[in-house]
């Protein structure tokens, strides 16, 4: 795999994909969950700072940048706004990626080098604010104490103070990392769509999506794994569904019915088209997930999907068929993009043709 496929595998896959017809025998399109009207249906504190910055940005745009705007306009596909603000260029539909409409070709979008950084774009608010709040206080924390000639009780407190927010920058920095994985080729394979500890592997008598026997690989993602969700294996999106929910520990099994949860339908893009569900869970840390896709995108496997801000769970249903082989326990350590949780063996005497 070539750098430039690498440096592919960062880009939010709703920017690169765009809905196609239904093809016989495929899965129809579902339309999008009502509930879902931007990429972290959950809201937060720092999404709406964003939403304030970004008011003040497009104040300053269209007075003191307007030969930008224009240019951003004329360059600007697709037919609505997606958004409940004006949009003036791709910054802009950070929020409403999953919602279609306005979009802007990545040769025309000043913002793509963002998705080549080692830290994911999602969660770059919060690792500028956590860090230059930590980082910074650590440092002016550091300046008092030997400016001042700070000593005993004092000293040793601030000294500890400076210990902590240092700690504190460093796990936000590792948290929000995205490095670059290397996917295994191969279409009977799936991929793990998480970074983290497989807790579960459950059998399922019948899921309806699946329209069958399923089995359920249950992943546990520590505030220390990678948080980027990936896509287990080429397939189309047919369907995403958000349930609300409570926070509890993603440890524990009532967890992955009762925690907020986002459903990620999807249909494969090779024969069989088999059916699987990736499953974003909350946990007791984690309470905001984002996803980006919608009905009709299309993604490689181990293309990102999204991601689920600190400690948290995902779960993959795959359908229990002939030669189902699980290539995973219990207890592993498993990484997404890479770490091959199941494969789909060809029986005996079955050539390689379709």
């Amino acid at each position: 795999m070539t750098q430039q496929d690498l440096d592919a595998q960062q880009i939010p896959a709703s920017s690169k994909a765009a809905p196609t017809e239904t093809s016989p025998g495929r899965l129809p399109l579902q339309p999008m969950d009502p509930q879902l009207t931007d990429i972290q249906p959950g809201g937060g504190v720092i999404i709406r700072l964003e939403q304030a910055w970004g008011r003040i940005r497009r104040w300053y745009l269209k007075n003191c940048r307007r030969s930008y705007v224009q240019r951003m306009a004329e360059l600007r596909q697709g037919d609505i706004n997606p958004c409940p603000h004006e949009v003036l260029d791709p910054r802009d539909l950070k929020f409403h990626q999953n919602q279609g409409g306005w979009h802007w070709k990545l040769e025309d979008d000043p913002f793509t080098w963002r998705d080549r950084l080692p830290f994911a774009r999602v969660g770059l608010a919060e690792l500028l604010l956590v860090c230059n709040t930590s980082f910074g206080g650590a440092a002016l924390l550091t300046w008092l104490i030997l400016s001042m000639s700070w000593q005993g009780p004092v000293a040793y407190l601030a000294w500890t103070a400076v210990v902590a927010l240092t700690v504190v920058g460093i796990l936000v920095a590792w948290f929000f990392r995205n490095p670059r994985r290397v996917v295994p080729q191969g279409d009977d394979l799936v991929i793990s769509p998480a970074d983290g500890k497989v807790v579960t592997i459950t059998e399922i008598e019948h899921d309806d999506f699946i329209g069958g026997p399923a089995v359920e690989i249950g992943v546990f993602l520590s505030i220390f794994s990678v948080h980027i969700n990936r896509m287990p294996i080429s397939s189309r999106v047919i369907e995403l569904l958000y349930k609300p929910g409570k926070c509890l520990n993603a440890l524990r099994p009532e967890s992955a019915r009762e925690n907020e949860q986002l459903a990620i339908h999807v249909e494969g893009n090779n024969f069989p088209h088999r059916r699987m569900i990736v499953r974003q869970i909350t946990g007791a840390i984690a309470r905001r997930i984002v996803c980006w896709l919608k009905p009709g995108d299309e993604l490689a496997a181990g293309e990102q999907l999204g991601m689920i801000k600190f400690g948290s769970r995902t779960d993959l249903v795959l359908p229990r068929e002939e030669g189902l082989e699980i290539r995973t326990t219990i207890g592993e350590m498993i990484h997404s993009g890479t770490s091959i949780l199941a494969e789909y063996c060809k029986p005996n005497g079955e050539n390689d043709q379709q």
